[in-house]
């Protein structure tokens, strides 16, 4: 069974988590993540960074879209950036609280669900 205190628990984590959530939820987000982070320079992965023009050159998004969804990941605490003269250049430094909120409220659902009775008609 499932108190009340454990679903506003859960109702509280899912809060904190939102951002994040939101961030990596959008198709367009994760094909920005998955490009950043397969990029290659010289065999290494770049962690100076990535400029909205070179990711913008993998995907079929425009500059302007590009820039639009690294802000919501630079929001979500997943990116950050660093200017170099007039040039910005986006790179992975996520932020290990959120990143761990999330990690608990999924194993915090996972935990429920384990208690949950089996509704599949299996052991009929």
């Amino acid at each position: 069974m499932i108190d009340q205190s454990e679903i506003l628990t859960l109702l509280t984590e899912f809060k904190g988590c939102q951002k994040i959530l939101s961030a990596i939820g959008d198709e367009a987000r994760q094909h920005i993540i998955i490009r950043m982070l397969a990029s290659n320079h010289s065999g290494e992965v770049r962690c100076g960074g990535m400029r909205v023009g070179e990711i913008a050159a993998l995907s079929s998004l425009s500059r302007p879209a590009i820039s639009h969804h690294l802000q919501i990941l630079k929001d979500a605490g997943l990116l950050k950036m660093r200017r170099e003269g007039t040039r910005n250049y986006y790179y992975f430094d996520a932020d290990m609280i959120a990143l761990q909120n999330l990690i608990g409220m999924l194993g915090h659902i996972q935990k429920i669900m384990a208690r949950l009775p089996d509704r599949s008609g299996k052991n009929e």
